[in-house]
């Protein structure tokens, strides 16, 4: 079974799919990793910038080795999986500023998308998943389960992405709206709500009362599926 996330950066998908994933006893697959993975793949080989011939993504996203990894015993219940880049562990290295605003270049281009959504159906090809990222209920599994598309009020996002990053809510803004202009207007799998997607608006509600929503609607679904088969 799968339940795909998509929505917008700072809706909260990361947050409310593990939490989701962790309530259901389901994996987490977040597929924003993999993309700022390869970002910083092509950042480092660059020097710091990304490389003028965008066709080498590609064949870095190709290349690239993602995995993901149960957190150290010794972390907090609820920490995030540990994320492995060719064997080296690059979780905290793919939250920086740098490394996001080079994703949603990155991840703009055909063949990058290509690649890792190759990836990504071979991971959840098997098991019970949670699936996050922009293009899950579109393009990656368009036959999941349940199919939600987190969003929230712009000014929230942004704050939420500027605690997270200790940076000035205001300059969070403005990158944002960059970011999302180049991920909903991007040819390839631009970021849109699946046409039977449920949309849920996160803007003043805790984690848990999200996630209580998803489960709630997980369940009708569930019900409704047996009834019809009955």
């Amino acid at each position: 079974m799968l339940i795909a996330i998509d929505g917008p950066a700072g809706a909260g998908k990361s947050t409310v799919a593990r939490a989701l994933a962790a309530r259901l006893g389901f994996t987490y697959l977040d597929s924003g990793a993999m993309y700022r993975c390869v970002a910083l793949a092509a950042l480092e080989r660059g020097g710091g910038v990304l490389p003028e011939q965008p066709e080498a993504f590609g064949g870095l996203a190709r290349a690239a080795a993602i995995q993901f990894a149960d957190a150290p015993a010794e972390a907090p219940s609820g920490s995030p999986s540990r994320v492995l880049l060719d064997g080296r562990d690059v979780s905290q290295e793919i939250r920086t500023p740098e490394v996001s605003a080079a994703a949603s270049v990155v991840a703009a281009d055909p063949a990058v998308r290509e690649a890792l959504v190759a990836k990504q159906r071979e991971l959840i090809a098997r098991g019970d998943w949670v699936a996050e990222g922009r293009d899950i209920g579109t393009v990656v599994a368009p036959d999941a389960s349940l199919k939600i598309f987190l969003t929230a009020d712009s000014r929230e996002r942004a704050r939420r992405r500027a605690d997270e990053l200790g940076a000035d809510v205001d300059m969070v803004l403005a990158e944002q709206v960059m970011r999302d202009e180049r991920d909903i207007g991007r040819e390839h799998s631009p970021l849109r709500a699946a046409a039977d997607a449920v949309t849920v608006d996160t803007t003043g509600l805790t984690v848990e009362q999200v996630v209580r929503t998803i489960v709630d609607l997980d369940t009708t679904r569930a019900l409704q599926a047996r009834a019809h088969a009955g």
